[in-house]
């Protein structure tokens, strides 16, 4: 009873122990999030592209959910670790401690070349070049477009990922080809009404 007390006690005022709970909630929110970004996603793209047993559908499911879980609630534990170590140590924040923290972290546990840990780099990867682009403006380093370039951009996107897919395939990800192949090119096959509108083969 008392340690639940001083457990209690130290959550409602932190004070010292504030950086070590930090880490803690990091975790959980990592763990919980990676689950509910991840369990929709499996269960559609298991169920609507995969073949198999339902019992190796659902481990299908179980395993990708745990494994992203499991990776979100790591790395944020180690980038809070060492971003209050470095603060720390340093006797304030300073802004190469982010990067420090989120590079060690994030060879540790997302460099791992594995399908989920793709889907995530390359979803950040986008994120950034945005953010960067948008940071280079505020800076000064390039003048704001005078027209919004999203449509050349959505151009440029798809031109070369179907130019890609038509013409060089298998340089393009796994889960993205099987997508586009049931979009392109199952499209072009069937042989009767019941595989032409309700069934794809």
């Amino acid at each position: 009873m008392e340690v639940l007390e001083f457990i209690s006690h130290i959550i409602k005022e932190p004070g010292p122990y504030q950086p070590i709970l930090a880490v803690i909630k990091g975790f959980r929110n990592g763990a919980v999030y990676g689950a509910k970004i991840r369990a929709p996603h499996a269960l559609v793209m298991t169920f609507l592209f995969k073949t198999g047993s339902l019992r190796s559908k659902i481990w299908s499911i179980l395993e990708a959910t745990i494994q992203h879980s499991r990776n979100l609630a790591f790395f944020v534990t180690i980038y809070k670790t060492i971003t209050k170590l470095l603060h720390f140590l340093a006797g304030e924040k300073e802004k190469r401690h982010s990067f420090v923290a989120a590079f060690i972290g994030g060879y540790l546990v997302f460099g791992e070349n594995n399908r989920i840990n793709q889907q995530i780099n390359f979803y950040l990867l986008s994120r950034i070049l945005v953010g960067l682009a948008k940071l280079a403006v505020e800076k000064g380093y390039f003048h704001a477009p005078k027209t919004d370039p999203f449509p050349y951009f959505a151009a440029f996107v798809w031109g070369t990922v179907l130019w890609l897919f038509e013409h060089e395939r298998h340089t393009l990800q796994d889960s993205l080809r099987s997508s586009m192949v049931y979009l392109y090119d199952d499209s072009e096959k069937w042989s009767s009404f019941w595989n032409f509108l309700w069934h794809n083969k």
